[in-house]
């Protein structure tokens, strides 16, 4: 039967191959691009949805209102046009355009936080309180705030299920992005229940505070929690063996890689966990089938990371890593 309505189309999203030196190792890449709304987030979105409606939180005709980078506010549109409802997305400077005017399109109300913020930094915090304030104030609303919503994770269990599906000799290792925690965490916990010994890489912007590092700002989108706000219950740490850090250069120049070489283009927080997984693989403490997610595509951000202009003048650019991409995916020496 052909879908009727776009969130029909939400899930079995592709896998792709990506070589590496070692014949004894799979680097897998699910394709969440590939939902309509261009993101992974288009399935926790529903998935929030959903359950609010379900017991009653949020009645038909009502108003949905969420912090967000854009992704999830993405989703959150589909949602509110599938269900009848009116979607408020709160925002700051930090988002992509192309995000912005994505939500637009759809039928989404921005509300842009006030606030005198560098370039670089993520006032989370701040689009938070408004949120809740909006929540509050509007009859009918209901503020999501995934950070504290356990449909979150539960909207994520059909991808890693998928993923089962999909690599039937065996998942042996997951790196995913962390954020809210709920996509890592309900990915990870399922692979987890199917295989035991799964390892997961749990991958952090440099200047995120999930993993306890020193917070500073960071140009990474959609991942990581800034300094001056706190991580959600959403999060299990339970279920990452490693949390790491990449760098706003590591992530960019390997998404702009992995867009050269292997006509994908890819975000910059994928960039980020591609990275950190071949640095992994090439130290040999990841083995077997590794897969990591392609969250969003670079579509979204032609005039940021993929611009030459907007990477040098914020310093990002660093012709080092696509050298040491080389390395790892092609066995190219590489210089230090």
């Amino acid at each position: 039967m052909l879908p009727r309505i776009v969130t029909q189309l939400i899930g079995q999203t592709p896998i792709m191959l990506i070589e590496v030196t070692n014949p004894n190792v799979r680097l897998v890449l699910k394709l969440e691009k590939n939902n309509p709304g261009g993101s992974m987030k288009d399935r926790m979105a529903r998935s929030m949805v959903v359950a609010a409606l379900r017991d009653g939180r949020l009645a038909p005709g009502g108003t949905i209102i969420e912090s967000s980078s854009g992704n999830a506010g993405t989703g959150l549109a589909l949602a509110a046009l599938e269900f009848g409802l009116r979607f408020i997305a709160v925002v700051d400077h930090h988002a992509a355009p192309d995000k912005i005017r994505t939500m637009r399109a759809l039928g989404a109300e921005i509300r842009y936080v006030d606030g005198d913020f560098a370039e670089d930094e993520i006032p989370v915090a701040e689009r938070i309180r408004v949120a809740a304030q909006l929540g509050a104030q509007l009859p009918g609303a209901l503020f999501m705030n995934q950070q504290e919503n356990p449909a979150n994770p539960e909207g994520y269990v059909d991808l890693a299920e998928e993923l089962i599906g999909q690599l039937s000799d065996g998942i042996d290792a997951f790196v995913g992005c962390v954020g809210s925690g709920g996509s890592i965490t309900g990915i990870a916990q399922r692979l987890k229940r199917h295989n035991p010994n799964l390892r997961t890489v749990g991958v952090e912007p440099a200047g995120s505070i999930v993993f306890g590092k020193p917070g500073h700002p960071y140009y990474q989108s959609g991942t990581g929690i800034p300094s001056g706000y706190w991580v959600g219950s959403v999060l299990d740490y339970g279920c990452i063996d490693n949390g790491v850090q990449v760098t706003d250069t590591q992530a960019f120049e390997t998404a702009r890689y992995i867009a050269r070489r292997k006509g994908i283009l890819v975000g910059g927080s994928t960039g980020g966990a591609i990275y950190k997984a071949l640095e992994f693989i090439a130290a040999g403490e990841l083995t077997g089938t590794v897969v990591t997610m392609v969250v969003d595509g670079g579509e979204k951000y032609l005039s940021t990371i993929f611009d030459d202009e907007w990477m040098a003048k914020r310093r990002l650019l660093d012709p080092k890593i696509a050298a040491q991409l080389d390395a790892w995916l092609l066995g190219k020496a590489h210089a230090a």
